[in-house]
């Protein structure tokens, strides 16, 4: 069996995961920074994970167009976020689905946020700023509700 001059074999990196159980910690450190696009994201799609959450952002025509053309819209449209590296605040807009309770709904939006950039990225969410900026019908929102 040839090897390849590059490749570590199996047995190779067997032995090298046994020498590295036997350090007692190995200090490596270096910088990470998550840029605001992905933390938006990770908000957008947090708060859509929520029974009620039509869409984010204000309802507009270049988002109808969207939506006709059969693309997704942006999981970030609607977020602003602000963050340092322990604590995030979060503004979302977002257009909620007729005959869900609202404060309900809000309380859901908030804790799942927390709790997907606390598990995802190390963040605390400080605030989290929701603007409810339309309602839809059951019947117009008939792909969300199957």
């Amino acid at each position: 069996m040839m090897v390849e001059k590059d490749k570590i074999t199996d047995t190779e990196m067997s032995a090298k995961l046994v020498d590295l159980d036997g350090l007692e910690a190995i200090l490596i450190t270096g910088e990470t920074n998550i840029s605001d696009d992905v933390i938006s994201k990770i908000v957008g799609i947090a708060a859509q994970e929520v029974d009620g959450v039509l869409s984010l952002g204000k309802a507009s025509v270049g988002k109808a167009l969207t939506k006709l053309l059969g693309r997704q819209p942006s999981k970030s449209s609607g977020v602003d976020t602000m963050h340092g590296k322990k604590e995030a605040a979060v503004d979302l807009t977002i257009n909620i689905i007729y005959g869900y309770n609202v404060p309900t709904m809000v309380i859901e939006i908030r804790k799942n946020v927390a709790i997907r950039l606390f598990d995802i990225c190390g963040l605390v969410a400080k605030e989290i700023n929701i603007e409810i900026a339309d309602v839809e019908f059951p019947s117009r929102a008939i792909g969300r509700l199957e």
